[in-house]
């Protein structure tokens, strides 16, 4: 039996997926499975070449949905979650010590951009209070990214990582590149589907891993190239909006107070119709196309609405068409 099994959810992501799985050939001891989430180019055709495990889902199955499927589809004791963009370097072996320890839950590496930097404020956050989420929805990690509370959320204190070389604890390691073991993933019930197609889904799957009391780690010796979010770019953007904005605050009401949950849902909706504002000199009220139906969701759910999965997306053009390589 393999140690490791490489979890891969794609979706349109041809111009990504040979390079992540020729990343992959030359490491020993891997089961690789690719989940493919309805791809329309020529995704399937460059995993099929490399004679990789490939499921070929007729549907989007959302991020989450895909991770599941990869991940009881294989057997090996460790997962490594791997984004199609992100080209591992080296590091597995680093990753793997840190389950030496039993409460360890989760682990990721350190992911650097085009640039040869690391990805700070993304590959490593601590897990959102509310206030952050209140800031970030009201543009002003955006305007004052200094403030305290973007400080603290985004890890800005992690710096020097060449200098570092033992395990760093913290909340949440990007999905991107996130290795956790199959016991823990059945401990807290796999990754929560209701988070569709994507976004929060690591988070929400990072938070369940604290309250069963596991440790989650970034290990700073373990590298991925990422280049980032090559299939959101493809969705129009009022399909993106919604996206992550539902996913926001699928998360908010699973981890908030009933108060804290609806100041989260009037900041979203006060954002929204900010940012609709501050469009329409520029692009009329095509705008309100955007943003509209995020304020109607904000209200939707302020109101008690429950939510969750593809239902509450019905009728958005491009809806089947993303995937979770945020």
């Amino acid at each position: 039996m393999a140690r490791v099994a490489i979890v891969i959810v794609t979706y349109n992501s041809g111009s990504e997926i040979g390079g992540c799985l020729d990343a992959l050939a030359s490491v020993a001891d891997l089961e690789i499975v690719v989940v493919d989430n309805a791809s329309m180019d020529g995704t399937r055709d460059q995993v099929a070449q490399r004679g990789v495990g490939l499921i070929a889902n007729a549907y989007n199955a959302g991020f989450a949905g895909a991770v599941n499927q990869g991940v009881l589809a294989t057997s090996a004791p460790m997962i490594l979650l791997l984004n199609p963009d992100a080209h591992y370097v080296s590091g597995l072996e680093q990753l793997i010590e840190v389950f030496n320890d039993p409460s360890a839950g989760a682990a990721g590496g350190v992911l650097t951009g085009p640039d040869g930097l690391p990805q700070a404020g993304f590959m490593a956050r601590n897990l959102p209070s509310a206030t952050a989420l209140i800031l970030e929805v009201l543009g002003v990690h955006r305007l004052w990214p200094g403030n305290p509370v973007n400080w603290h959320y985004r890890c800005k204190g992690i710096s020097q990582l060449t200098a570092i070389s033992s395990p760093i604890p913290v909340e949440q390691p990007a999905g991107a590149f996130l290795m956790f073991p199959r016991a823990a993933w059945r401990q807290v019930g796999g990754f929560d589907e209701r988070f569709w197609p994507i976004w929060f889904e690591d988070v929400d799957f990072c938070a369940r891993l604290k309250l069963a009391g596991r440790r989650v780690w970034l290990v700073p010796t373990a590298f991925a190239n990422h280049k980032g979010a090559h299939s959101i770019d493809t969705l129009p953007s009022s399909a993106r909006q919604r996206f992550w904005y539902g996913s926001l605050l699928e998360y908010a009401a699973k981890f908030y107070t009933p108060l804290e949950f609806r100041v989260v849902c009037f900041a979203v909706f006060a954002g929204s119709a900010l940012r609709a504002l501050g469009g329409l000199p520029r692009h009329g009220w095509s705008i309100w196309s955007v943003f509209g139906p995020v304020c109607s969701l904000a209200i939707s759910r302020f109101l008690g609405k429950k939510s969750g999965g593809p239902e509450i997306f019905n009728g958005l053009n491009g809806a089947s068409g993303s995937n979770g390589d945020a």
